[in-house]
């Protein structure tokens, strides 16, 4: 944690000393008096105060130092960009042979995402939502995935059976669901309990009576 230590003859003037030096706001440090001072007899042996100013660590910089603590377990080595706007976290990892980091199916992926969203909203207030990405995976999973639900949305068309699809994270049955939300023939719904929880796929009688 960044700190400075400033004096003054009060404390708001070595407060405001250390804000300049660490280019913080109020609300972005904690203080500590370490000498309160005096202002002496007369004003002989006045001596000012003493304080050290910490510059709170941001949801931005918790998440950093635990991501380069995970890289460099793996031995890999990579740069950061990370953003918070509306409560997401948005993240993306950039480097070479990032395949490691994403794992059969973005599963590596997820669970580096999962253990972020831990650290980054433990004493936290408002729930911050992370989305962790590497080498655009998130994009190209999502265009793979709703093709797929095009796919296979036309095969229960054409058979009136159902298709159970294999388990996925709720962020990508929910890709699923709205891929297929306005389709006029079929529906989705998920079934079963995490982490196995699948989407269904199935002919929607009631759609195709109204159509």
């Amino acid at each position: 944690m960044k700190f400075v230590e400033k004096s003054g003859k009060s404390v708001e003037e070595a407060l405001r000393l250390a804000l300049i030096d660490l280019e913080a706001s109020r609300e972005e440090v904690d203080y500590e008096v370490i000498d309160e001072g005096n202002k002496g007899f007369l004003g002989f042996g006045a001596k000012d105060c003493l304080i050290k100013v910490f510059k709170k660590n941001t949801t931005q910089d918790v998440a950093r130092h635990f991501i380069e603590s995970i890289l460099k377990e793996m031995n890999i080595q990579a740069e950061l960009e990370i953003k918070l706007e509306n409560d997401v976290l948005n993240i993306n990892m950039i480097g070479d042979d990032m395949a490691i980091l994403i794992g059969k199916r973005g599963q590596t992926l997820d669970a580096i995402q999962y253990l972020i969203s831990l650290v980054v909203n433990k004493d936290h207030d408002d729930y911050i939502r992370v989305v962790l990405d590497t080498e655009n995976y998130r994009m190209k999973r999502k265009e793979t995935l709703e093709n797929l639900a095009d796919r296979l949305a036309f095969k229960v068309k054409k058979s009136r059976k159902n298709v159970i699809l294999e388990p996925m994270n709720p962020y990508e049955r929910r890709i699923i669901h709205s891929a297929l939300q306005n389709n006029p023939y079929v529906s989705t719904k998920s079934e079963g309990d995490e982490p196995y929880r699948k989407v269904v796929i199935y002919f929607d009688f009631k759609k195709n009576k109204a159509n």
